[in-house]
């Protein structure tokens, strides 16, 4: 299956400088894909044309006059900017000229804008942000990472469905273990909302785990691990600045005088293979799952290697069918009664009463 992405070149803190060249890797790794990169066209192309893509029978360039700025207010980028790469990048997932979008521009307004424009699927109330996090046996899925504060126990199973469907779909693994991030693995720990999302967890047809600490997200105790946004962005800015502590440190152990240069060079190989399973450019991409289209999240801050991941991420999860596979997953769940909503738990309290 061919995808189509839609890319807002002009978003980030590096605009084209980065984005054109990862465009670039990525066509050159994915034969099947074609691109549609929106931005004001002087910009974009002239980085084309620095990087040998001025003609590239693969990329199709949108014009888009405006830029949404990195902290731009959200209100501000849906209303005002319509014009914006970021807009017209997702209007065109709308349209279908496109089947997914990425964007490294502002969280908040890529969030509200997706939103606005593409609604979210049927029997999802919230989209959430899906990350992809190394651990000792090798990815943890993790959502929502900030999309929503504050959440209700049946978003938490939505959340739950989306990350299953997700891992499935990308990983083509059968059955993904669900864990529930708590302050413990008992049952009876946690406040209200967590304990009973625990239960709606239970009751489902997913593979739940049980709850898990913060240090099973990195053990890779489960495949999925549910929490609400306040909670998993927290756990994931800390996990940045403890990785980026880390390596600071050993650089500074490294480099005290001659003989700890020394001992660098000697081990230069192991380092290299530690800064490789730590480093974040591979695992970019957060995906705002549960929207009417694939919007998939790069960081800020991301070079060529890391946006070109990005774009991957997006051409994965075109490819492996995942909003289908949600919606399937989804109706089939409410049919079962197991989510609430139109065929849901809500439809079967009525009936009951």
């Amino acid at each position: 299956m061919q995808a189509v992405i839609a890319v807002d070149a002009m978003g980030g803190d590096h605009g084209p400088a980065v984005t054109i060249p990862a465009c670039l890797d990525f066509l050159s790794a994915r034969p099947e894909a074609r691109l549609l990169v929106v931005g004001q066209p002087g910009p974009v192309g002239e980085e084309l044309s620095r990087h040998g893509g001025g003609s590239h029978p693969r990329i199709e360039l949108v014009a888009a006059s405006e830029v949404v700025g990195m902290d731009e207010e959200i209100r501000s980028a849906i209303r005002t900017k319509r014009d914006s790469s970021m807009r017209v990048a997702i209007d065109l997932v709308k349209a279908g000229r496109a089947q997914a979008c990425v964007s490294a521009g502002n969280t908040g307004a890529l969030m509200g804008t997706a939103k606005f424009v593409l609604k979210t699927l049927a029997g999802i109330d919230r989209p959430a942000i899906c990350g992809v996090l190394p651990t000792r046996k090798g990815v943890v899925y993790a959502l929502d990472l900030g999309a929503n504060a504050d959440c209700t126990p049946d978003h938490l199973l939505q959340f739950a469905v989306m990350g299953a469907c997700l891992v499935e779909a990308v990983e083509e693994r059968a059955s993904p273990s669900v864990g529930l991030l708590n302050i413990g693995s008992e049952e009876i720990k946690g406040n209200d909302v967590v304990k009973k999302a625990g239960e709606l967890l239970k009751a489902s047809s997913l593979n739940f785990h049980g709850n898990v600490e913060g240090n099973d997200i990195y053990n890779g105790t489960t495949d999925v691990v549910v929490c609400d946004g306040f909670v998993g962005n927290v756990a994931l800015k800390t996990s940045e600045g403890l990785a980026k502590m880390m390596a600071d440190f050993l650089k500074e152990e490294y480099t005290r005088g001659p003989l700890t240069k020394l001992a660098a060079l000697v081990s230069m190989p192991v380092i290299r293979a530690f800064r490789r399973r730590l480093d974040h450019r591979r695992y970019n991409g957060a995906t705002l799952l549960g929207l009417r289209g694939i919007v998939v999240k790069s960081h800020g801050s991301a070079d060529r290697l890391a946006f070109a991941t990005a774009l991957d991420r997006a051409a994965a999860e075109v490819s492996h069918g995942l909003n289908e596979h949600i919606a399937a997953r989804i109706e089939e769940m409410h049919r079962r009664g197991e989510l609430a909503g139109t065929n849901g738990r809500a439809s079967a309290g009525k009936a009951a009463a």
